[in-house]
C-alpha cells in the first residue's frame, strides 16, 4: 500500500449496503496492486460500484478521490480486467 494511513472518499448519504459496496470495491483496487485478485471478482466489485456511483461522472469523481487519497487508479485496473483472458489481474510496474 502506498499511503497507509488514508480515508476512502465516502458520502454521508449512502445507505450502509452501499458504503459497504463501494469499501469492498476499493478493497479489490488495493489487492489488485499489491496481491493481485480473481479478475471476475474485481469486475463484479466494480459493476456493483457502478451502481452506487451512479454515473460515468460520479464514478470519475470518486475514482480522483481515491487515486489521491490512496495514490491508486482503478480506471487503468478496469481496462487491463476487461482486456484480459487472464483469471486474475495484478497491477505490475507502479
Amino acid at each position: 500500500m502506498k499511503n497507509q494511513t488514508y480515508s476512502y472518499p465516502l458520502d454521508p448519504e449512502w445507505t450502509t449496503d452501499e458504503i459497504t459496496t463501494v469499501i469492498n470495491f476499493f478493497r479489490a483496487v488495493e489487492d489488485a496492486y499489491e496481491v493481485g485478485i480473481s479478475r471476475d471478482k474485481f469486475l463484479s466489485c466494480y459493476r456493483a460500484f457502478q451502481g452506487v456511483a451512479g454515473s460515468k461522472m460520479g464514478e470519475k469523481r470518486l475514482g480522483r478521490q481515491f487515486a489521491d487519497a490512496s495514490g491508486y487508479e482503478f480506471y487503468p485496473l478496469v481496462k487491463l480486467a476487461q482486456n484480459s483472458a487472464s483469471k486474475t489481474i495484478k497491477m505490475v510496474g507502479d
